[in-house]
């Protein structure tokens, strides 16, 4: 993976596109190749550490004053590139941008070689992106061209179902919901068994859930559920720049997490978010694939020394959306 010099370069408003858009795609590419000599070793806790520090490395590497203001691993004790960790090759001097990130979105995945495991960050100009505490948020999510508010927290599981059933023009059973498989979804899961959707259930990875119902080839309607209120906020980002809608709340189990979030200047705790408090402004998601998913393709290890990569690139303010295939020579 190739880096650039930029010593004694001087910041112009034209470097902000190319620093937000085409090199972070470096970054994921980086945690992705790092994470994938992990896949199917049962070693969770290896292979994040392994995209941590190849993160960090890359993000140094790059000519900009980047404040992570969503980071990854607390709640799991998981090695972190934390909250407020300064990243990047120019502090003081680049521009000042805000991160949020998940070098391994997909832990328990990559040990396992499941689907769907990805290295993941949003990027924005600063004070964009929602300084969300390592807790859980409650979710849902549904693909571009309905009308405003379709779904909603305050909605009931057949409630949500039947106003997209309704605008799709077809029943509530042909409906498709993903969800995350744990047990604490068992009441969520029976009401859409009683309405006759069908269920897409992940083991994992609810950034690559949230994102599939924008893509018609998944056939995912909606997605459901709780899950990290990091990986939302990245979600977020991403139907930023493809369309969609997303509302999340955040969870808290205890005092302590209820303490983590007013830390953070959270103050309203039962607040109901919308797309844009997540992530507001021109808004940058990057994705590169560690395993085989529906969003990418995974790192392939070729002969000769050469890894394959799959990423993808998006911006909020232009709505491009970049396929990026990268071969890499590895020492």
């Amino acid at each position: 993976m190739s880096s650039e010099n930029t010593e004694n370069f001087e910041y112009t408003g034209n470097m902000l596109d190319r620093v937000l858009v085409l090199e972070m795609v470096r970054v994921t590419e980086a945690a992705a190749v790092a994470a994938s000599s992990w896949i199917g070793r049962g070693d969770e806790k290896a292979a994040d550490a392994a995209a941590v520090e190849a993160m960090r490395m890359a993000f140094n590497d790059l000519y900009m004053d980047g404040t992570v203001v969503i980071g990854e691993g607390e709640r799991d004790e998981a090695p972190m590139l934390y909250i407020g960790e300064k990243v990047g090759g120019a502090p003081g001097k680049g521009p000042k941008i805000d991160i949020a990130l998940d070098p391994l979105e997909g832990t328990t995945i990559t040990a396992k070689a499941g689907p769907n495991s990805l290295a993941v960050l949003a990027a924005a100009e600063e004070g964009c992106l929602l300084n969300a505490p390592d807790v859980y948020m409650d979710k849902i999510a549904c693909g571009p061209g309905y009308s405003p508010d379709i779904v909603n927290l305050d909605k009931s599981v057949t409630e949500n179902v039947t106003a997209v059933a309704q605008e799709k023009g077809v029943k509530p059973s042909d409906i498709i919901v993903c969800v995350l498989d744990r047990p604490r979804h068992d009441k969520i899961i029976a009401e859409l068994r009683e309405i006759g959707c069908g269920i897409v259930l992940i083991p994992d990875g609810d950034v690559a859930g949230v994102i599939a119902t924008t893509n018609p080839e998944t056939t995912i309607d909606i997605y459901m559920g709780s899950g990290g209120a990091p990986e939302g906020v990245l979600a977020a980002a991403a139907l930023r720049c493809v369309g969609g809608q997303f509302k999340g709340r955040l969870l808290f189990r205890n005092d302590d997490e209820r303490g983590r979030a007013r830390k953070w200047g959270i103050e309203d705790l039962d607040k109901i978010y919308d797309l844009t408090e997540l992530a507001k402004g021109d808004c940058i998601f990057a994705a590169t694939g560690v395993t085989d998913g529906s969003l990418l393709s995974g790192v392939k290890k070729l002969r000769g020394g050469v890894m394959t990569t799959d990423s993808v690139v998006m911006r909020s303010s232009s709505g491009t959306v970049r396929w990026v295939k990268g071969e890499h020579k590895i020492k």
